[in-house]
């Protein structure tokens, strides 16, 4: 059974800003509200490797060994650095909203939002650590119930995504409108992925 303090701790850890918040955004303002929910799927979609292998265990390896959790880590480092490299590197007036982006360009943002998750080794410990605190019963029931607990706190992401992403996508055609503020934004985002990237660099194995 699904408890109320499990709903609510989610929704509240959901909720707090990060990673995957600072992309849906970023890519709401920058290409509109369209975009921005391929951008929050995507997110969500690449939850499900670190819920897989918190159910089944396999997220033990990354708390117990510091060079699989390293490997994990620069790696992820390397994407978000390149992420910050490549929107400051193109940061210009936005002329093209993200309606006329084409299947491709969604795809795209779909494709960056689930890299952002399964390179981060901390999401499967996260799971590791949270799920435990709210299944209760035999060993043959707990894969099933934190595959169920992890469900529904992929489905409260996805929701407050979107609400994040359309919020961002409604002032989108603004930024379009003034080059110094789509400038200024593309580098704002684009520093702070290169910090969120340096920060994971620096952190340590829990």
């Amino acid at each position: 059974m699904l408890s109320a303090g499990f709903l609510l701790t989610s929704l509240v850890v959901v909720l707090m800003p990060g990673t995957g918040v600072l992309y849906t955004v970023a890519t709401g303002l920058c290409h509109g509200k369209r975009a921005s929910f391929f951008a929050a799927l995507g997110c969500t979609l690449g939850i499900i490797p670190a819920l897989l292998a918190s159910s089944f265990g396999l997220a033990a390896i990354f708390h117990t060994s510091a060079v699989a959790f390293s490997v994990v880590k620069y790696a992820g480092c390397a994407y978000l650095l390149y992420l910050a490299w490549q929107m400051w590197r193109s940061s210009g007036p936005l002329a093209v909203s993200g309606e006329a982006q084409g299947e491709a360009g969604y795809v795209s943002f779909m494709i960056k939002g689930f890299l952002l998750n399964i390179l981060n080794p901390k999401l499967s410990i996260f799971f590791l650590a949270f799920l435990p605190q709210f299944i209760s019963g035999s060993d043959s029931t707990i894969a099933a119930s934190m595959l169920l607990h992890g469900s529904v706190f992929m489905l409260m992401t996805f929701a407050v995504f979107l609400v994040y992403g359309g919020l961002s996508g409604l002032f989108s055609a603004r930024v379009l409108k003034s080059e110094k503020v789509s400038v200024f934004i593309q580098k704002f985002f684009a520093t702070s992925f290169a910090a969120l990237g340096l920060k994971l660099a620096f952190s340590e194995q829990r």
